[in-house]
């Protein structure tokens, strides 16, 4: 089924918008918004690309944002990008109050289309209290009360992981759990920004500043008013634009491409980055004084293999309810085995895909572990010295928590009687 889904009255903007998306996903178009609810039941869309105006003359977005909050209060709605032909900073912040993830001007830079989509097709991942953030293990424990305790500051936060642990999922929580939650939370991956560009994209510009800017565009720094503002990978801005970044922070202020008066800005600043933390004061990456200006407060997400058997069981359970939908199904003593003692170089997210793969291609409802499509899965550092009985005991503390602490379920798991499990049980004392 398509994964994007465009609503524009003029079919040639829905078809220019077709052609540059085809790339990434399935692209559906529909011309008249009296059909779009039955186009995403019939669909169901991962990303909706939606018009703000479908009046002749209408600026005002009226429509649009009646169209937006029916969206987004469907059950499993898509991520929802809007667009409209008058960059309006405040019909793109009421977007954004509204539930739309981000908003694009038209004319449209293709890559800008598309580097937006792309990243709405990103985000379309479960929510942080049932996704990542599920875990029972100290680290996450310790984790989850620290969001509590600092998201309801002001204070600058940097969140600090290997990539495909969550970082993302931390920065919504933090922006869920504070006095800013019902504003907007705009996600910028710098990563994936050109250089030449990152200055628009965070201040914004006004039309003519340079060759591509056609309509004056307010930045992210803008687009987030009253909200939170997630910069990640923080690491890949380069040093010049660094210094730029921390002038903002410290006056509050911003000034566009092209103009030379300054905006008066209200956000909170998270960031994150994949950097190792023995790295983080290397002059060569890092200007000083900004990272002293992002880490008031830092927040270590940590990687899946150092999170212990429970958790990953955990996060197995919760992954494959999430794709088997209706279906029941188990996994073999071998294989949650063999996954509890894989290293996941991918985190939460290379487990996610393994989980996503083996309900899709499982041909039964007992998954084995060539299902998950690891291969030769190497057994993580910690695990390759386990002698029998730590070996043992980790398994069956695995299916416990795959099992939810059934003991009759957990020792079917085991291929084990009850009682053995009891005396398992009794001689790790659990």
């Amino acid at each position: 089924m398509p994964g994007i889904l465009i609503l524009d009255d003029d079919p040639d903007v829905a078809l220019a918008a077709r052609l540059a998306l085809r790339r990434l996903s399935a692209v559906a178009v529909r011309n008249d918004p009296r059909e779009l609810a039955a186009a995403l039941d019939e669909m169901a869309p991962d990303v909706l690309l939606l018009d703000m105006n479908f009046t002749p003359g209408a600026s005002d977005g009226v429509a649009g944002l009646a169209l937006l909050r029916e969206v987004v209060a469907r059950r499993n709605a898509p991520a929802v990008v809007v667009m409209t032909a008058y960059a309006e900073v405040e019909l793109a912040v009421q977007a954004l109050k509204s539930g739309a993830v981000d908003f694009i001007t038209k004319p449209w830079a293709n890559d800008r289309l598309v580097a937006c989509v792309q990243a709405a097709l990103a985000r379309r991942a479960p929510a942080p209290a049932a996704g990542e953030l599920l875990g029972e293990s100290t680290a996450m424990q310790s984790l989850r009360s620290q969001i509590a305790q600092v998201g309801a500051s002001e204070a600058s936060v940097l969140i600090l992981g290997e990539n495909g642990v969550g970082k993302e999922l931390v920065a919504r929580a933090l922006h869920s759990a504070s006095p800013r939650a019902a504003g907007p939370l705009l996600a910028v991956d710098m990563g994936s920004l050109p250089e030449v560009l990152v200055e628009s994209e965070l201040f914004g510009h006004r039309r003519g500043s340079f060759t591509d800017a056609r309509e004056s565009r307010p930045g992210r720094f803008v687009a987030a008013a009253g909200g939170t503002l997630f910069l990640d990978e923080i690491g890949n801005l380069p040093l010049a634009q660094q210094a730029k970044l921390l002038a903002a922070l410290e006056r509050r202020e911003v000034t566009p491409l092209g103009s030379d008066k300054p905006v008066p800005v209200d956000v909170r600043v998270l960031a994150a980055t994949n950097v190792a933390e023995a790295e983080l004061f290397d002059a060569r990456r890092f200007r000083p004084d900004l990272l002293y200006r992002l880490n008031t407060v830092v927040l270590r997400v940590p990687p899946l293999r150092e999170r212990g058997a429970g958790d990953i069981a955990l996060l197995l359970r919760h992954y494959l309810a999430q794709f088997a939908k209706e279906r029941t199904v188990e996994v073999t003593p071998d294989a949650l085995a063999r996954l509890c003692a894989y290293r996941w170089p991918g985190n939460v997210r290379e487990l996610r895909q393994a989980c996503e793969r083996a309900t899709l291609l499982a041909r039964g409802q007992v998954l084995a572990w060539d299902d998950f499509g690891l291969n030769a899965a190497p057994l993580a550092p910690a695990e390759q010295g386990l002698d029998l009985a730590q070996r043992e005991r980790e398994a069956v503390q695995a299916a416990l928590a795959q099992a939810d602490g059934n003991i009759s379920q957990a020792a079917k798991l085991l291929g084990v009687s009850r009682a053995a499990l009891y005396r398992r049980l009794e001689k790790h004392g659990l």
